[in-house]
């Protein structure tokens, strides 16, 4: 098991298209927001709008895309996901904790990926998934 890393606390975002409001805690359990059927065991947040973007372009539904500023609740990790061997050093800025989100607001002036970016990142991901490899852990 590796070692949890605690960080300092910072600007953090949530990108979902889930319709929350501030105060609202963003929790474990529920349906993640990539095409899969298995509840998530983390929230994941990211130090960088950026990021937060990806989440919010990638996630299923046919709901707004949104972002979050976020607060952690409790102790948070690098998110293995992205910061691995594709990586190194978690140039992302993402996270992902067992402990809940507190929305501190919304982010609503924000600018998304070209669509031919969000194409090939789509592919990309469609292609890990008929290989089985789970992108999102």
């Amino acid at each position: 098991m590796s070692e949890k890393i605690v960080f300092s606390r910072g600007s953090f975002f949530h990108g979902t298209k889930a319709n929350l409001k501030v105060g609202d805690l963003i929790i474990t359990g529920k349906k993640k927001n990539y095409s899969d059927n298995r509840k998530s065991e983390y929230v994941y947040f990211a130090g960088t709008l950026d990021a937060a973007i990806w989440g919010a372009e990638l996630a299923e539904g046919d709901d707004t895309e949104r972002i979050y500023v976020v607060e952690p609740t409790g102790d948070f990790e690098d998110d293995p996901n992205l910061t691995d061997k594709k990586f190194p050093g978690n140039p992302t800025k993402s996270y992902r904790s067992k402990h809940p989100l507190r929305i501190l607001a919304e982010v609503t002036k924000w600018e998304g990926h070209s669509p031919e970016m969000l194409n090939r990142m789509i592919e990309n991901l469609t292609k890990l998934s008929e290989m089985g490899i789970k992108a999102i852990d």
